[in-house]
């Protein structure tokens, strides 16, 4: 039952009454869904002002830069919980005690090979393909290898169907890199931790298994913790506009990973580098600082700022510490990575930016992580997808659990009227 109302009124028809509906955290909103009957929509591109479900998942308030998974802040987690204790909270709504824990990561653990045959899917691909490419077709060809879990309103299909996909992503990642690189695939180790195992598959061959640097694993684990959920961004409501349609859960997560790929969402930790590269070095920053600055010009600081968060991104706080344990570790004396580190000195001090809050976000730190492992720019939405797999999965199974309408945005037509065909 609505909690209160809103009236709309509309010069020359009788007000409307509209329900009014408070969540736990965050502002009100008003149903509009009866405005249909009275012969009007609502216009809202980009959706700003639209909330296209109700979910107990994700809560953002990004005037105060809080993000909270089921009610755990960022942070928290992040310090204290790896990824596949987020995983367990983002898919069963509370985290897992010690036996819980312990029978989901061996679970994860068994599903983490892929059926053989799908190894010759690669060779379908130029091995210069873009590696999201592949993982939109990969992932995709899954439900032509997993057909026995298909069922979406099987509540044990639907969870069978979330283990294997979570199990299977970084395994399918390590596999676009290899391809890529012309090497062998490395099989997966259950013997190993999640992402340890991932940098095994990653950087290893056959002939030459390295033990996995702890720090890097746990720098690693931190980026899928931090990059896990976002409430109903692009990607995430892409997930549940295809799930809307009745289709199975690996064709929704491929058509999120399309989604991802856009260098306004996905893209923008690889978009860092790019401008890393364009400003090139140290001596330069101060003349592409005002470029900025200046509004007629078109160059962009990329991972500064956030579309959601007026404030900071609380992911980059503990991103930025990681990075600093990272560099700290392998001692790279990269001119890039310098160049970086400079630029975010400088933003974080000029007040041009500082009364902008156009901070260093998420972006900005783990496109810096991810090149000082050792990690291709090309590859690092590809990890982004992986690390966002549990709250795709979440928001998707969120949706088929209760009552759902197949997704049908209106549209403002402003074309041509009726008109009769020439003769």
């Amino acid at each position: 039952m609505a909690d209160k109302k809103a009236q709309l009124i509309i010069e020359g028809n009788t007000p409307i009454d509209l329900p009014m509906y408070s969540g736990t955290l965050g502002p009100d909103v008003i149903d509009v869904r009866g405005l249909t009957a009275e012969g009007f929509f609502t216009f809202d591109p980009g959706f700003m002002a639209t909330s296209s479900c109700e979910s107990k998942i994700t809560y953002i308030d990004g005037d105060k830069g809080v993000l909270l998974h089921r009610g755990y802040p960022i942070e928290q987690l992040a310090e204290k919980a790896d990824f596949l204790e987020t995983c367990f909270l983002l898919l069963k709504g509370e985290l897992p005690n010690d036996s819980e824990k312990e029978e989901f990561v061996s679970t994860i653990k068994n599903h983490t090979m892929v059926h053989e045959q799908l190894k010759t899917f690669f060779n379908g691909f130029r091995r210069d393909a873009h590696p999201m490419a592949i993982m939109c077709g990969v992932v995709g060809a899954l439900s032509a290898f997993y057909h026995d879990s298909l069922d979406i309103n099987d509540a044990h299909h639907r969870e069978i169907s979330a283990v294997r996909l979570i199990a299977k992503m970084p395994t399918l990642a390590a596999m676009v890199y290899k391809y890529s690189m012309g090497q062998p695939m490395m099989y997966p180790r259950n013997d190993l931790s999640y992402s340890e195992n991932f940098l095994h598959m990653m950087f290893n061959t056959p002939c030459d298994e390295k033990k996995v640097n702890p720090v890097l694993a746990k720098a690693m684990d931190r980026i899928f913790v931090l990059h896990a959920d976002h409430e109903q961004n692009a990607s995430t409501s892409t997930v549940r506009l295809a799930g809307s349609s009745g289709a199975n859960p690996f064709a929704c997560i491929a058509a999120g990973i399309a989604a991802l790929w856009g260098p306004a969402h996905g893209g923008a930790n690889e978009a860092v580098l790019r401008m890393l590269d364009e400003i090139g070095d140290v001596s330069n920053i101060e003349k592409f600082v005002a470029k900025a600055k200046d509004k007629d010009d078109p160059f962009k600081l990329m991972g500064f700022g956030h579309r959601v968060y007026k404030n900071f991104d609380p992911r980059a706080k503990v991103m930025k510490q990681t990075c600093d344990e990272v560099l700290a570790e392998l001692g790279i004396n990269d001119p890039q990575l310098e160049l970086a580190m400079k630029l975010e000195e400088i933003a974080r001090n000029d007040p041009y930016f500082v009364e902008r809050n156009l901070y260093p976000n998420v972006d900005f730190y783990s496109g810096i992580i991810l090149k000082a492992i050792g990690i291709p720019a090309s590859m690092f939405t590809v990890i982004f997808a992986t690390g966002r797999t549990p709250g795709w999965i979440a928001h998707w199974n969120e949706m088929i659990s209760g009552p759902y309408k197949i997704g049908r945005p209106r549209q403002l037509y402003t074309g041509s009227p009726k008109r009769d065909y020439p003769h």
